[in-house]
């Protein structure tokens, strides 16, 4: 793998921890609120993408480091989703949190697609 790749890895590395950190705190605004499935739901999902991206640094294959990394994929759009409903239901998402999901998001396309290559 080149530096860049390296690099790139570390950047999603990076904020998909930091995500989750944030994650944890939303959590708890919701528990807050007595919204404990949104709660949980939210958490489920926006920490799995750590969780995910953190396995695809020990990829046993490059099918593999692009599963991992497309499972990371979907559980962020599955937390954008839950961040719909909380939004519509309970209160509005931080800016910090709708475009740190965002990022997170294109980074990974970006990941996934130049691996593919």
């Amino acid at each position: 793998m080149t530096d860049l790749h390296n690099k790139r890895e570390n950047v999603i590395v990076t904020k998909s921890f930091e995500f989750a950190c944030d994650i944890i705190d939303l959590e708890e605004k919701l528990q807050e609120k007595r919204k404990f499935v949104l709660s949980n739901q939210v958490a489920r999902s926006g920490l799995s993408i750590g969780a995910n991206v953190r396995e695809a640094q020990r990829a046993v294959s490059k099918p593999d480091f692009i599963n991992k990394c497309g499972i990371a994929l979907k559980e962020a759009e599955e937390t954008k989703y839950w961040f719909e409903i909380i939004e519509r239901k309970v209160f509005p998402i931080d800016e910090k949190l709708k475009l740190e999901i965002e990022s997170i998001i294109k980074l990974l396309v970006s990941i996934i697609n130049s691996s593919k290559k």
